[in-house]
Formats: structure tokens, C-alpha cells, sequence
């Protein structure tokens, strides 16, 4: 998904460019723990941060235990993220999340309970997490989703191709998938947990945008380390260079491990040092989260009213 709507059309595969790019771990991890501490906002600038961080969260459920009675809390909670009560003190009229993502077995059911909303639904596909099933069958799964009603699909890439260097593969790969979601935006899934090093990070960020990927997000969810501010200064710095060299656009979605509202602070303000600007709205910019929104609205209480309160006063729906 891209500024004002326009996809990424893509590249030819340039390996020489994905071959020279090598990343120093040591600077860019440097340059993430000056995030933190560098760049605060307080008072009512960190309110209308956090409603701007609500706004761009792919509210999310993937669990074994998924039912029809969650998935639809969780569509309940996208429409109305944030108490009517505390929006009222807060002086917004109303504001919804960027999407729901879920399991393709329930994309009918979060159409339907978000039809005229304007909230995308959001299907992971292709073997997710691991992305090992069949290649016919990960493509299947695809339009099977878009079939549905998903107006974006998260796709897992082949991670031995980036442990391989088979970066013709995974272009490939990632062209064919790009193919099948036809009009819906396509999220490509990097698992960054799974990559071994930063430089694996940069040219499989690299290889996926030119094979048209409108999104690159940094991990399922579900390996054992997920979205780190060192890996997404990497993936921020590969969308730049590649729209310098393309003038397109290509979104950035964090996800997995991110569960307060320090930690989205973090990640919308890399976006505005790396990027700009366009990429802290939810054209260019998405949170995957699950937990992250209870303690959003806990922090958007304590700014209201001066007071924390308990978890439970901030249900799913």
C-alpha cells in the first residue's frame, strides 16, 4: 500500500545492488538505542501520538484457539478502539484502527462484521508462519482470501532463500504471490528472528520490494525474536533507498513483541526521523499488534483523568 493509493509495480531483479548491500550491526544498533531516550513527547503531544499509533494497528488474532465469538470482539474493538467516554474527554469524535488481521478461516466473517466501515480486513496466507506448504497451495490460500473479501494479504516469504542467497528464487517467489493477490496490497513477512544477520535483513527488504511487495514487515509473531528497532532502522533505511531509486513508496509494518505505548512511541518516531512524515499514517505505516491497545488506552486514561486504570476497564469488545 502505497501513498495515495498507488501500488508498487516493481522491479527487474538488480542482484548486483542486492549483493552489494552489506549493513555495520554495530552502528545501526548504535543508532536504535538513541531512539529511546533521544526523542519523548509528554502531555497532550504523547495523547495525540498514541491516537495516531491506534490509527495505524493491524488489531490481530491468530491463535489456536480462535472462535467466531473473538473474531468478532476483535472487529467490535477495531470500530470502536477507544471508550466513547474517553474519546469525549479527549475531544475526538471517533477514530477506528488501520485493520483486522486474521486467519483466512475468518476473513468472511470480519467483512461482514465490518462492511461499511471502511476498516480492510487483513488475511495471513501462504503457509503462515512457516511458509513451508506447497507452493500451489500457498498461492491457492491466496486467492482463496481475496476471494473472500481480504483487501491485504501477509505473506510469508521462503526464509532458505535468504540463508542461501537464492535471491532469483525468492524474487521469483515473491513476484508470484504479488500476482495472485491481484488488487488486494500484499504484506511481505521477512520472519527477521529467523535471518541471521542484518545484511540478510537489508537485501531480502530489498529483493521483496522489487518484486512489488507494498508492504515489508518484519515478523509473524511467532519466532523467537521479533520486531527490534534495529531491524526496522534496516528495513527503513532499504524502503528509502528503494524510493530513491523508484520514487515509489513501499509501507512498513513492525509486528510481534510490541505491547506497550512506549514501544509504538518508538517505532512511529523512527518512522518520522528514517522517513517522514507519510509514513506515520496507515497508508505507509502498520502496527501488528494483539495486547498493544489495552495499554494505549490505559496511557489516554492516565492523560484524561490523571489516574491508571485496570486492564479489565478496556475489554476486547
Amino acid at each position: 500500500m502505497t501513498a495515495a493509493g498507488i501500488r508498487n509495480p516493481g522491479t527487474p531483479l538488480q542482484r548486483e545492488l542486492i549483493e552489494d548491500i552489506v549493513v555495520n550491526r554495530s552502528a545501526a544498533e548504535r543508532r536504535a538505542a538513541t531512539l529511546p531516550g533521544r526523542r519523548t513527547v509528554k502531555k497532550q503531544w504523547q495523547a495525540a501520538w498514541l491516537l495516531r499509533a491506534i490509527q495505524c494497528i493491524d488489531l490481530t488474532t491468530l491463535s489456536g484457539d480462535d472462535s467466531p465469538s473473538n473474531v468478532q470482539r476483535l472487529c467490535a474493538k477495531a470500530r470502536q478502539p477507544v471508550r466513547r467516554d474517553l474519546l469525549e474527554q479527549l475531544g475526538v469524535e471517533h477514530i477506528h484502527t488501520g485493520a483486522v488481521c486474521v486467519y483466512h478461516q475468518y476473513v468472511k466473517e470480519c467483512v461482514r462484521a465490518l462492511e461499511g466501515t471502511g476498516i480492510p480486513v487483513a488475511a495471513v496466507s501462504t503457509g503462515f508462519p512457516a511458509g513451508l506448504s506447497p507452493f500451489e497451495q500457498r498461492i491457492e490460500e491466496i486467492h482463496r482470501s481475496v476471494e473472500d473479501g481480504a483487501a491485504e494479504i501477509d505473506i510469508v516469504i521462503t526464509r532458505a532463500h535468504v540463508l542461501r542467497g537464492e535471491w532469483n528464487a525468492l524474487y521469483d517467489e515473491m513476484a508470484a504471490f504479488r500476482e495472485a493477490c491481484g488488487e488486494a496490497h500484499v504484506k511481505a513477512i521477512l520472519a527477521t528472528g529467523e535471518l541471521g544477520t542484518l545484511t540478510n535483513v537489508a537485501r531480502a527488504s530489498m529483493v521483496c520490494m522489487q518484486a512489488g511487495a507494498d508492504f515489508i514487515k518484519t515478523s509473524t509473531g511467532k519466532e523467537p525474536v521479533n520486531a527490534t528497532l534495529p531491524v526496522a532502522l534496516v528495513m527503513c533505511r532499504m524502503i528509502r533507498q528503494y524510493e530513491a531509486q523508484t520514487g515509489v513508496k513501499v509501507g512498513f509494518k513492525p509486528a510481534g513483541g510490541i505491547r506497550t505505548a512506549k514501544q509504538s512511541l518508538d517505532f512511529l518516531m523512527l518512522m518520522k526521523e528514517e522517513l517522514g512524515d507519510p509514513w506515520t499514517h496507515p497508508d505507509l505505516f502498520r502496527l501488528g499488534a494483539s495486547t498493544l491497545l489495552s495499554d494505549i488506552e490505559r496511557q489516554l486514561e492516565h492523560f484524561a483523568t490523571g489516574r491508571y486504570s485496570a486492564y479489565h476497564r478496556h475489554a476486547m469488545g
